[in-house]
């Protein structure tokens, strides 16, 4: 310990997977579309979409820090902080502050509008799955422009992200990558430790999270 601070872990191993895997995931999508490697752009969207619904069910049973109940402010407590943003002061969160917590909340649901429209329209192109033959030919086609809207949206939020994480180690002189690869952050001596669920938890929500992926992609 110095300085009054001391190592506490704050991010689980499932939090971690999910937020690294879902980079390469989305760097992946993007670049088979790029490609056109179309068989396998559908398989990393099919997997990015299980997981999704891991990392939405951990946000209910999940490690205090996953937790959107213990994360998710309101709009006047984000407003509030980002007002001082750009102060510099040592972290003093275990999880993510008030505006990184609507950050990850947006992620969240622009990713699986995402997923969920490319589902439908990888189906669709197939002539797969029993919504296809029912969904008229102009909500079809609403779908596929809201995929590709729905990926200038998400790129536009991930740029904000990273530039968000310059800032912070910039400005702030707070290094929120760190974190999330080793799991610890340093805080003060009075902070206490959050409570992280053990891995049988995890490997239970995400063999349920695989399923009803499954089931959602063959009933699109």
């Amino acid at each position: 310990m110095r300085n009054g601070r001391r190592s506490i872990r704050v991010w689980d191993l499932p939090t971690r997977l999910f937020h690294w895997l879902a980079v390469l995931l989305v760097a992946g999508a993007y670049a088979t579309w790029r490609l056109d490697w179309m068989g396998w752009h559908e398989r990393l969207g099919y997997t990015l979409f299980a997981l999704l619904l891991f990392r939405v069910i951990w946000g209910f049973v999940g490690s205090d820090t996953a937790r959107f109940a213990r994360f998710l402010a309101s709009p006047a407590a984000a407003w509030r902080y980002l007002r001082h943003a750009l102060r510099r002061e040592p972290d003093a969160l275990a999880g993510h502050n008030p505006a990184g917590g609507w950050m990850v909340v947006v992620l969240l649901l622009l990713l699986l509008g995402e997923t969920l429209t490319g589902i439908y329209v990888a189906s669709d192109v197939a002539d797969v799955g029993p919504l296809t033959a029912v969904t008229p030919a102009a909500v079809a086609d609403a779908i596929d422009a809201a995929h590709a809207l729905l990926w200038d949206a998400l790129l536009a939020a991930i740029a904000l992200h990273v530039l968000a994480i310059i800032a912070y180690a910039a400005i702030k002189g707070q290094n929120l990558l760190w974190p999330m690869i080793t799991g610890t952050k340093r805080l003060s001596n009075g902070a206490p430790p959050p409570r992280l669920a053990g891995a049988s938890r995890g490997v239970l929500v995400l063999v349920g999270s695989i399923a009803a992926a499954a089931l959602i992609v063959h009933l699109m």
